[in-house]
């Protein structure tokens, strides 16, 4: 009689068929998402998003004048720019803020141009005259997925904000021209999944974060392998996995924007 091992494969093969991720979720299911607005009274506009154990609070703030180059350039309309920050205590081990180290941090200068670039996709600037929207997103817990938590946070908050400018005339014309959200996807233990918690994007082998308006169409698509390759099979997958989650996030959007 052959033994177990040659009847059925080595452990590692049976592993690999019995699938499960470390949260125990379904690999097109998101982590639970909370969109709750309201949580700096003093912003013009503000949400606190949360993905699952990822929270990230974003805040709007409305000047009412416009970067000096733009007055320089004689640039017509408005702008928008972000800035992102995760909190000391957001991580398990205490994090530094960039100032005690007297320079920006690269990463969250890679982020907050993401953020800020994103949201100006589906924003018509010259709708917004002689006015900048600051985002402000700061990480309070990080557990995976900070960037794309903050973008779909921001876009709700700067919806928030903007609806405020509109009701008191403030604006002729709504600038936003489309919802916007962002959702991670990444290739773990060879399956596709949606929506990478931290130890999933850890081990990862391919990690994408991609950001797309509500009518479908994409604003940008990150990706890259871990000292791994991956096929265009799996890029499709990993897209098709976006566009369902993000559809996800904006019918949320839409729910705290419907009137109750």
């Amino acid at each position: 009689m052959k033994p177990d091992s040659e009847n059925h494969g080595s452990l590692e093969e049976q592993l690999e068929q019995v699938f499960v991720r470390p949260s125990g979720r379904e690999t097109d299911q998101m982590r639970e998402v909370r969109l709750e607005p309201g949580i700096a009274p003093h912003a013009d506009g503000s949400v606190l998003a949360s993905f699952g154990n990822t929270q990230v609070i974003c805040a709007v703030m409305i000047e009412n004048k416009v970067p000096n180059w733009m007055q320089r350039q004689k640039v017509q309309g408005g702008w928008l720019t972000a800035e992102y920050g995760m909190l000391p205590y957001s991580t398990l081990t205490r994090k530094d803020r960039p100032i005690s180290k007297g320079r920006q941090d690269g990463r969250n200068i890679e982020i907050q141009r993401l953020i800020g670039r994103s949201l100006r996709a589906v924003l018509d600037l010259k709708k917004l005259p002689e006015k900048t929207l600051w985002i402000d997103c700061d990480v309070l817990r990080a557990d995976g997925g900070t960037r794309t938590a903050s973008i779909t946070g921001a876009w709700l908050a700067a919806r928030i904000a903007v609806n405020s400018l509109l009701d008191n005339g403030k604006l002729k014309e709504d600038p936003i021209l489309d919802h916007l959200a962002a959702i991670s996807v990444g290739v773990y233990r060879n399956r596709c999944v949606l929506d990478l918690d931290y130890p999933e994007d850890r081990d990862a082998s391919v990690d994408a974060n991609v950001v797309m308006t509500g009518s479908g169409e994409f604003v940008e698509v990150q990706s890259a392998g871990e000292e791994a390759t991956y096929t265009r099979a799996q890029l499709d997958e990993l897209l098709t996995l976006a566009e369902k989650g993000i559809g996800e996030l904006v019918d949320k959007q839409k729910t705290v924007l419907t009137p109750q």
